[in-house]
């Protein structure tokens, strides 16, 4: 049995090498890489599979919901019980999430769907694990330039796995082995993580005499779970349910009831499981919606590779090649972003990544065209979308957690990083409904309107498609509304005096 290392120390028996670093980069890509190849994957097993087209869609966005409910959770546990323990909880987690998706069974109705949604939650339960636990041990175990090199080594993981995942999962699901092999390799890679991290001594946080005076605000999660779900299985579902049904009534006053249930907790509690006095800073407040708003962009992926695979018959491998701009573009800029940051201050790079962002999945939007010059534009589009992300990613995080209290960085980071995993999995679900639910207007209709050229049998899905897409437009036009009201053009005087040498946080809004 190891003895546990508070944070920040090391052992002299025991180093990390780059082996271990590789164990700790597997741990991470795990998630990005393979768990999001669904983005890209579903709408080609859809009917493999023999579920409906809205639980696919739930199935894509469950997995992020999960993650963001319980990654402060995860974040409280792996400072308190080791973060040695919670990281390995995570592989084997994201190990039994694979496996059932990888043996799910095709059109056996419940079973299938069951297996499916269950293996989607457990892998969100994995990532919420994994991901505030192996940044902690990187930031224990390293120090100086070497703690540098780990984190970008950590970044890449997150967001090099996030942008090669569509095409990733494209090549896998249009070879030989077929999609489960996406699956089975993930397991392959997490049994030699876990090879990899053997020996790793524990770690966890200085205790808090103050907090073991409190109990864990149990009634504040259990509420937020319930106000998450709820919300997030109407929106998926309404195209089928019905948006005004009985049952679609019930979410919403689900939804309703235990928000204002939790907003009441979270106010009177002083071990509150999300410390809502935080929002009181605004640089913070606007730091994290607009993390939240260009996360919950990643509805552009499923609506657009959807559309492409549907409406122009391409493979997932060839609508995943169409985010190879955005692979590259994300994975070059984002040290561009922080060299932004220290010319300019957080707000004009957060300002530039944000319209670059809009811009390309504007280009994204344009599904009228015929499909020669719309696949030129997704291209672009997918490109400046990276572009914006790269630009915007570590200026957001410095100006999130730079603007609070020492003593609240943990939790300022946690939240953070919470509105990252919900943003993205509240905007997919809802960009996915609307691409589903625009497609029941009248074609008649909107061929009248002479926009859609080219092809006249598709129209409702084209325009089902551009629903979809412009939603997520105007999600990035709020977090660029945000931006501007919130963020200071420079940083206080005082606190570049007080921080001339630090080095910004790698980005975590992936």
């Amino acid at each position: 049995m190891t003895t546990p290392v508070p944070a920040g120390t090391k052992t002299a028996e025991w180093k990390p090498n780059d082996k271990w670093l590789l164990g700790i980069v597997l741990a991470v890509i795990n998630f990005w890489l393979f768990a999001q190849t669904l983005l890209n994957v579903i709408p080609g097993i859809q009917g493999q599979l023999g579920v409906e087209r809205t639980l696919a869609n739930l199935a894509v966005s469950i997995t992020s919901l999960f993650s963001g409910i319980f990654i402060v959770v995860a974040g409280g546990l792996a400072d308190r019980i080791g973060r040695v323990r919670i990281l390995y909880a995570g592989i084997h987690l994201s190990i039994l999430g694979s496996l059932l998706i990888a043996l799910t069974p095709e059109n056996l109705g419940g079973l299938t769907s069951a297996m499916l949604l269950g293996g989607r939650i457990i892998q969100g339960l994995s990532a919420a694990c994994i991901m505030p636990s192996s940044m902690a041990l990187v930031k224990s175990y390293y120090e100086g330039k070497d703690r540098q090199r780990a984190l970008s080594y950590w970044s890449i993981g997150s967001w090099g796995g996030s942008g090669f995942c569509a095409l990733f999962g494209g090549l896998m699901a249009s070879s030989f082995l077929g999609w489960r092999s996406i699956f089975w390799i993930s397991i392959v890679l997490s049994v030699l993580a876990l090879f990899l991290l053997r020996g790793t001594p524990e770690s966890r946080a200085e205790a808090d005499p103050r907090a073991a005076a409190h109990r864990f605000d149990w009634a504040g999660l259990i509420c937020f779970i319930i106000m998450l779900v709820a919300i997030n299985v109407y929106i998926s579902q309404g195209p089928n349910i019905g948006w005004l049904s009985w049952t679609g009534i019930v979410l919403v006053t689900l939804f309703a009831v235990f928000l204002l249930a939790f907003l009441q907790i979270e106010t009177s509690k002083s071990n509150a499981f999300v410390d809502l006095k935080l929002f009181g800073n605004g640089t913070f407040t606007g730091a994290t919606l607009s993390n939240f708003l260009l996360n919950g962009a990643a509805g552009t992926l499923i609506v657009s590779l959807g559309l492409v695979q549907v409406a122009a018959g391409m493979s997932s491998l060839q609508s995943g090649l169409l985010t190879l701009g955005y692979l590259i573009a994300i994975l070059a800029t984002i040290r561009v972003g922080e060299k932004l940051l220290q010319r300019f201050g957080p707000k004009k790079p957060m300002l530039w990544g944000s319209i670059i962002t809009g811009i390309g999945i504007l280009m994204c939007s344009m599904t009228f065209l015929l499909i020669g010059q719309y696949i030129v534009l997704s291209v672009i589009g997918f490109t400046l979308f990276g572009i914006g992300l790269g630009f915007y990613a570590t200026p957001s995080t410095d100006a999130a957690l730079s603007n609070v209290p020492d003593g609240q960085v943990g939790a300022a980071s946690g939240i953070y990083k919470m509105a990252s995993s919900l943003g993205n999995a509240i905007g997919v679900a809802i960009s996915a409904a609307l691409y589903v639910a625009a497609q029941a207007v009248d074609p008649g209709l909107i061929r009248s309107w002479g926009l859609f050229i080219g092809r006249q049998d598709n129209v409702a899905l084209r325009f089902g498609g551009a629903v979809g897409l412009l939603f997520n437009v105007l999600l990035v036009l709020i977090a660029i509304a945000a931006i501007i009201v919130t963020v200071p053009s420079q940083r206080p005087k005082e606190e570049e005096e007080a921080r001339p040498d630090v080095v910004p946080p790698p980005p975590i809004g992936n």
